[in-house]
């Protein structure tokens, strides 16, 4: 045997296991050994039920058939027993146990509703077949053991070659426990089975494997174990080799139970032995702590803490063994000094990786244009560049669904648990290189319908009768096609003027709308902006007042306008506001504003209507004047107090004065105390965290703001509210109209204008500037059998159809939830459209059209085989983000968990080659679901650490909402750039890292983004010269930690970090904050809350922790 290998995984003997009274055991060899209890699955940060179970019969599986390539990863599930002694597709090797598993009273169900007790399925014995073909791994797992199948023969002391999907760990306590959470102070694990230990024990954590490249002897020869003694059956490692990062340490030594079996990965099988040889029965062993506080990410081990081993079985002979050429056998223990002696842990390379999956998308997809002719595509990823042609279906950019490929029934679709849902962004701004909608006008008679469903005219209509009517492809109904739309149609029933139509070749286009689909039957005048503005003394003290004043003098000259236009149709007025409001007369024939009080807010109405909303060319010295006047009017203010709904009342009242649409921008700072309707109070109040009253820092404190966003939305007056807190001012009531018209919320907390000016005046821009569609109303249609039935996003609906929003701009979505109402065909798929009527910039009234087609399939190979993951997640995300609002945190993190876990064990059951229960299969395209889904739980909404205010909660809860798919991607798995790696002459983008502490090496320096966030982490070694070369100070002790603005030095360096920071900059849709960070320091802190694969400070799970947490909630599910 080859022994010069560095660190073990396998951990040593201990003492033996106190064995409990009235639990039969089975023997080895005669020898009797020591039985504790399985320990039964946890909610997730939960309690552990108890359960029954007797051993199941043994019934043969046939061989694996083929299918989709699963992305597979042998695994155990955590803190489990031998699963109730015997998993699915488990085998005993030895003579079984008739006793039934019992729980012990001793260890209790900790609080809430346990999940079913799990129902014993006959064991199956798996023939060796072909081994899996696709991305197969085998993961090492630490703190538990699961028996795979087995082979018929004993496992061979000294050697590590089990089947091929068979795992087993070795034993010890899981990080956190073994289960994903804390537990009350005093109480033990449920997990726990040395339970007479209840003496304060620290916690252990699991520390990395370290393996060295190992050849393994030529096949068929037999190894023998180095050592003397018994030998350790199972003492096998499969998994490519790991480095032990700089800052974990190891752990004490871990007991391993004989019958621990490892296998390595998928290789030529072992031979077949006689199945009437004896063998080990499967055991799970360790030693518990009690309960622990959330750790972050790894730390050191602790002195004393005993261990609890059992006896070794006798020695078996060793039979002639096939080599697994894939597999890593460890070292024999007693070669190793004890500090080196580590436990296995998953090696985190050998999980999915996003940047892995990422970077395939981009290779594969990204140099040929996506064409949409083909139905039921799966686009590129989110992450890829890619060059879109619209051959007759809507561009991702503007629709991406959760499948392309949906079920044919409802059944089926209850079966999957898959959502089908679509994200659609309407006004998705496109790449210069892609041609904007097609605008059409029908002239007076306006867009040709279906008579019954009202769809429009799109590619899919079926024109028959040589030309003289169509079939509507969405319910089937047969209209005459109007003597000015007629055609002929040709060899193919095509119409000869299909490709001169964009609405008959196309998947988006435009119509012009007639005067029958505007308001009071009359067309509108062009859309207003109004400027209102906090004055009070926060406002004028942080210097807020006088830099906004500044900027608008410039910024009015950049008003969206529409294509060609010299100058912007819009309209703009000027409100300033403390506890009374003023509005301001700028009509251009005057010398000077003049300004008007309005002090009764309980009853608000406008002073004036002529000169209130003027075009910006002819009143613009009146503009200046006032914009230079307003800072020193209030300079010597001492109100502090404020009004808001008000306000918000006034501007919608102007607008409706005007007969005109618009938008409100509202710039505020502080919670609105004074005296008038929408009055608030501070009810801020963390103790309400991870109870049932929860749900209330989320909701509105009042109704009075919902029923001004309605009467906003009959106006058309959308509000964007810029707000600049120093302490609560209650987010979540305060963004409720925002929210409800199609606006925004922008959050700068502690404003100050030498940090936050470039941040502010970059946002103000932007959201100026930006094309919106006013007074829209939206509604999606599909074929008959599958209907709309849920949205989400900014906007308001008043029935169950039409989705109405007086705002929507380029970065919002709406995001629709499909169901089944009738039985759907392969042939003819479905097909969705979404139409959207809205106001231009110009003041023109317009329908938008979005088509798309998709499969239907009656195997759940084929809706597996065509998701999309990241629109999964974001439609999961905004799911629980609405959920918060009725129901407790917990309930909506296990109902996501429970989801998952039912979409992942029904592509088991039903698509997956047959295999080991050992093993975690997950579906090629969903392969990143649990990393994203674990991002999402750990997000601040669903899990706050104890540094997150309910109003930032309450601020990323409603932003999340309307975000797109790369929006939620970048947000919930950041983005981490390593600096130092890629050649400085390089232009692209450095490859992205995993977002894991593991992953910073402290010679580089990194960029975290996430949409919001900006860092730059700086490594304490990084050479002297880069250090000079970005920052211009000559160590890293003299670089100040916080910085958010980089120095602009001239050399190459400095040059390609600043435009990397300006490209990312204008990837996203807000402007992302600079903030540097030094390994090492306080800030540290806030920065290692984005490495989202690392366990969390809020008790969030690792991703190898929720993976195994997966994996074990699968199994639970499919026995």
């Amino acid at each position: 045997m080859n022994v010069n290998q560095s660190a073990p995984p396998v951990p040593p003997f201990g003492q033996p296991q106190p064995v409990y009274p009235g639990y039969h055991q089975s023997n080895y060899g005669g020898q009797p050994g020591s039985m504790a209890p399985p320990t039964p699955y946890g909610v997730y940060n939960g309690p552990v039920p108890g359960y029954q179970q007797t051993p199941p019969t043994g019934v043969s599986r046939a061989p694996p058939s083929s299918g989709a390539p699963p992305a597979s990863i042998a695994q155990a599930p955590c803190g489990q027993g031998a699963y109730g002694q015997f998993g699915q597709g488990d085998v005993q090797n030895g003579p079984s146990s008739t006793v039934q598993m019992q729980r012990l009273p001793g260890s209790q169900p900790f609080g809430s509703a346990p999940l079913a007790p799990v129902v014993s399925q006959p064991t199956v014995l798996q023939p060796y077949g072909p081994p899996p073909t696709s991305a197969q791994v085998t993961a090492q797992l630490a703190g538990m053991q699961i028996s795979g199948a087995v082979t018929p023969a004993p496992p061979p002391s000294g050697l590590g070659y089990g089947p091929p999907t068979s795992l087993a760990s070795a034993s010890g306590s899981f990080p956190n426990s073994g289960l994903y959470g804390s537990y009350p102070q005093g109480q033990a694990s449920p997990l726990s089975q040395a339970q007479g230990h209840s003496g304060a024990q620290p916690p252990q954590r699991s520390a990395p494997l370290q393996a060295s490249n190992f050849t393994p002897p030529a096949s068929g020869v037999p190894r023998m174990p180095s050592m003397t003694g018994p030998p350790l059956p199972g003492q096998g490692f499969g998994g490519p080799p790991v480095s032990q990062p700089n800052h974990v340490s190891s752990p004490p030594p871990q007991a391993l139970h004989p019958g621990t079996q490892m296998s390595g990965l998928p290789g030529p099988p072992p031979p077949m032995h006689s199945s009437q040889q004896p063998g080990y029965q499967l055991q799970q062993n360790g030693s518990f702590g009690p309960a622990r506080g959330p750790q972050p990410n790894y730390g050191s081990p602790y002195p004393g803490a005993p261990t609890f081993g059992s006896q070794p079985g006798p020695p078996q002979p060793l039979p002639p063994k096939r080599l697994d050429p894939d597999a890593i056998p460890s070292p024999q223990l007693s070669e190793l000094p004890p500090q080196q002696k580590t436990r296995h842990r998953i090696d985190p390379d050998a999980i999915p990786s996003p940047i892995q999956v990422i970077e395939d998308d981009r290779n594969n997809r990204g140099s040929e244009p996506f064409v949409t002719g083909v139905r039921g595509q799966v686009p590129p990823l989110v992450t890829t560049n890619f060059l879109v042609k619209d051959q007759g279906n809507a561009s991702p950019r503007y629709i991406r669904c959760t499948s392309y490929n949906i079920p044919c029934t409802s059944d089926m679709a209850k079966q999957a648990q898959v959502p089908l849902a679509a994200v659609i962004k309407p006004l998705a701004r496109l790449p210069p290189e892609e041609a904007l909608p097609y605008v059409v006008d029908h002239g007076e008679s306006g867009p040709l319908r279906c008579n019954r469903c009202k769809a429009y005219m799109c590619p899919f209509m079926q024109f028959i009768e040589g030309g003289r009517r169509f079939q509507c492809c969405f319910c089937s109904c047969i209209n005459d096609v109007p003597p000015q739309y007629f055609q002929h149609l040709d060899h193919t029933g095509k119409r000869v003027d299909a490709y001169d139509r964009p609405e008959l070749s196309l998947g988006s286009y435009e119509f012009l709308a007639t005067v029958d689909y505007c308001k009071n039957n009359k067309f509108p005048s062009p859309p207003a902006f109004i400027f209102m503005i906090d004055v009070s003394y926060n406002a004028i003290r942080s210097g807020l007042v006088r830099l906004l004043c500044e900027e608008l003098k410039s910024l009015l000259d950049f008003l969206p306008r529409e294509g060609g236009a010299e100058e912007s149709a819009i309209r703009v007025g000027f409100v300033t506001y403390n506890k009374v409001l003023h509005f301001y007369n700028v009509k251009s024939s005057l010398a000077q504003p003049q300004m008007m009080v309005v002090s009764d807010v309980a009853d608000m109405f406008v002073p004036l209507l002529d000169g209130f909303m003027v075009n910006i060319n002819e009143s613009r010295a009146v503009i200046t004047s006032l914009l230079d006047q307003i800072p020193e009017m209030f300079a010597d203010t001492r109100e502090t107090e404020t009004v808001f709904a008000p306000v918000i009342q006034a501007g919608m009242e102007a607008l409706k004065a005007a007969e005109c649409a618009g938008k409100l921008f509202l710039f505020h700072t502080s919670l609105p105390i004074a005296e008038a309707p929408g009055k608030l109070k501070n009810r801020d109040d963390r103790k309400l965290i991870n109870t049932d009253k929860e749900k209330t820092l989320f909701q509105p404190q009042t109704g009075a703001y919902q029923s001004l966003a309605k009467e906003c939305v009959a106006q058309g007056c959308c509000v964007d509210l810029f707000l600049f807190p120093n302490q609560y001012v209650d987010v979540a009531t305060l963004s409720v109209v925002p929210q409800l018209t199609g606006g925004s919320v922008y959050k700068y907390a502690c404003f100050q204008v030498e940090n936050d000016q470039e941040r502010f005046l970059s946002d103000l821009r932007r959201d100026v500037q930006k094309v919106v569609g006013f007074d829209a109303v939206m509604r999606v249609r599909t074929s008959t059998g599958i209907r709309a039935v849920d949205f989400f996003g900014a906007f308001y609906m008043s029935n169950t159809t039409d989705v109405e929003l007086a705002g929507l701009d380029g970065d919002k979505t709406v995001t629709v939830e499909f169901k089944h109402d009738d039985r759907l065909n392969e042939e003819n798929g479905a097909l969705l459209q979404c139409a959207l009527l809205y106001t231009s910039c110009a003041g023109q009234r317009r329908l938008r059209i979005h088509n798309l087609a998709l499969n239907c399939c009656t195997q759940l190979a084929d809706l597996y085989r065509n998701c999309e993951t990241d629109t999964l997640i974001n439609y999961m995300a905004k799911f629980a983000y609405r959920g918060v609002l009725n129901s407790p945190v917990k309930t909506v993190r296990d109902t996501l968990i429970t989801q998952c876990a039912q979409i992942l064990a029904c592509y088991r059951k039903n698509c997956a080659s047959p295999s080991s229960a050992g093993q975690l299969i997950l579906p090629e395209c969903m392969k990143l679901l649990p990393v994203y889904l674990n991002c999402v739980l750990k997000s601040d909404v669903l899990q706050p650490g104890a540094e997150v205010t309910t109003d930032d909660r309450a601020y990323v809860r409603q932003l999340v909402t309307s975000m797109d798919v790369a929006e939620t991607n970048v947000f919930f798995y950041p983005r981490l750039l390593p600096l130092t790696k890629s050649p400085i002459e390089s232009t692209n983008e450095p490859p992205a890292v995993r977002a894991s502490e593991e992953r910073l090496s402290n010679g580089d320096i990194y960029l975290l983004e996430n949409g919001l966030n900006l860092f730059l982490w700086v490594g304490a070694s990084v050479q002297q010269g880069v250090v000079q070369s970005l920052f211009s100070v000559s160590s890293f002790s003299q670089i100040t930690s916080g910085l958010s603005i980089l120095p602009v030095l001239d050399n190459p360096l400095s040059k390609k970090v600043r435009g990397l920071i300006d490209s990312l900059r204008a990837q996203r849709s807000r402007y992302m904050k600079l903030i540097v960070v030094k390994q090492e320091d306080k800030l540290e802190m806030l920065f290692k809350h984005f490495l989202v694969e690392d366990k969390s400070l809020s008790g969030g799970a690792s991703y190898v922790d929720f993976l195994c947490h997966m994996h074990k909630e699968i199994r639970q599910l499919l026995s």
